[in-house]
């Protein structure tokens, strides 16, 4: 005996697969408004993305001065280097260094070089920064913490940092206005 299709069952059919697929759809979307606050609250708080870049002004900056600006937590130093510091730093023989890296690989403007003032050893923060204070062997900056020199290009030169200072990622606005991260 062969089964008929019965009209009223393909509508109970119909009406059943609308009902499903809209409960499926219903679901998705609840579980979608759901999980969505739990992933947003993960994002960095406004606060935090404000201090993810700063601009600073070079224009007051003479030859041979230097600035110390906080970033992310960190001194940030800013030296506007005089002719003689930049011959010295390009000068140097990259061979014999523990971390070797040419100057031009480390600023964007050979007369302003810009590191994070944080020594590679254990975290202090090297001197050379004020007028008076002791530059180290090479003239750039020295951590007395446990005798780290670095030169005018921020690199290793003698002590037991085993990295140069570290070059943040900037970009210069203009010619005296840099954006740092």
């Amino acid at each position: 005996m062969s089964k008929k299709s019965d009209p009223k069952n393909e509508k109970d059919d119909s009406k059943r697969d609308f009902l499903v697929v809209s409960t499926y759809a219903l679901a998705g979307v609840g579980a979608a408004s759901f999980v969505w606050p739990l992933i947003d609250q993960m994002n960095p708080a406004a606060d935090t993305l404000a201090l993810a870049s700063t601009e600073i002004d070079l224009s007051s900056l003479e030859e041979g001065q230097s600035i110390t600006v906080k970033w992310r937590g960190k001194p940030v130093f800013v030296r506007h280097r005089t002719p003689d510091e930049i011959k010295q730093a390009k000068e140097v023989l990259i061979d014999d260094m523990r971390d070797p890296q040419a100057d031009a690989d480390r600023v964007a403007n050979e007369k302003y070089i810009v590191l994070v003032g944080v020594c590679t050893h254990l975290g202090c923060v090297p001197l050379g920064q004020k007028t008076g204070d002791i530059k180290g062997q090479y003239g750039g900056w020295f951590c007395p913490c446990h005798g780290s020199h670095y030169d005018h290009s921020g690199r290793i030169r003698k002590g037991p940092a085993p990295t140069n200072l570290e070059v943040p990622s900037y970009k210069f606005l203009s010619d005296t206005l840099i954006r740092i991260g």
